[in-house]
């Protein structure tokens, strides 16, 4: 086999490792994240208990905890997607707080007056007019989580864009730690372009409160 087939290889691999990656991170991050946000919104034991905490490890950076997560999981996927889920928990955490406390309590007084329960509220109620901070929230945590992605694999990585970047500048070679500025720059243009933006766009003007200014006749 050739080296540039080799090369060649090695890249796609890179790319391939940190898209699978963040897509371990995400989903943690999602299953993690909404159900604690939505607790510490709306259950008030929970805020009292939590709030503090959360805006507490909201301000710890990420890399602070590389070292903590090295003695933990060693130099594993598990290292690097601990790294990614607290990056990306916090801020979702708070996209669902703020969309909560958003929703005007006089349609949560409307629906309970026509007889929803407390369940058909926060499902028909609560969630939908939450749903653009939360989506906000999704796009600011992936965004936070792809560069702590990357920083993780420098530091604890043993493949991974980052990884092939660190390993580049350890041989000298700067083309390859350019090539892998481009790719991380395309990879996330195309994530928050395709996907992400048109999330939250669609999801403001679906429930959040959009309207449409017509010019006079």
């Amino acid at each position: 086999v050739s080296p540039a087939f080799d090369i060649h290889g090695e890249r796609l691999t890179s790319w391939h490792c940190s898209l699978t990656r963040l897509c371990y991170g995400v989903g943690f991050g999602l299953l993690i994240g909404l159900p604690l946000g939505f607790a510490v919104a709306m259950i008030r034991v929970v805020r009292r208990a939590f709030w503090p905490i959360l805006l507490f490890f909201q301000a710890v950076a990420d890399i602070a905890w590389l070292p903590i997560v090295i003695v933990w999981f060693g130099f594993s996927l598990t290292a690097v997607t601990f790294v990614l889920v607290y990056t990306i928990v916090f801020p979702l955490m708070l996209g669902v707080v703020a969309g909560v406390e958003q929703v005007p309590r006089e349609l949560v007084r409307a629906a309970r007056s026509l007889g929803a329960g407390r369940w058909r509220v926060f499902l028909e109620v609560i969630v939908p007019g939450a749903l653009p901070s939360v989506a906000g929230g999704v796009r600011t945590g992936l965004g936070y989580g792809w560069r702590a992605l990357v920083a993780a694999e420098i530091i604890v990585g043993t493949s991974g864009v980052g990884f092939m970047m660190f390993d580049a500048r350890r041989v000298g070679d700067i083309s390859q730690v350019f090539l892998g500025m481009v790719v991380l720059g395309t990879l996330w243009y195309a994530l928050d372009a395709l996907i992400l933006a048109p999330f939250e766009r669609a999801t403001v003007e679906r429930w959040g409160m959009v309207r449409t200014l017509e010019a006079d006749g």
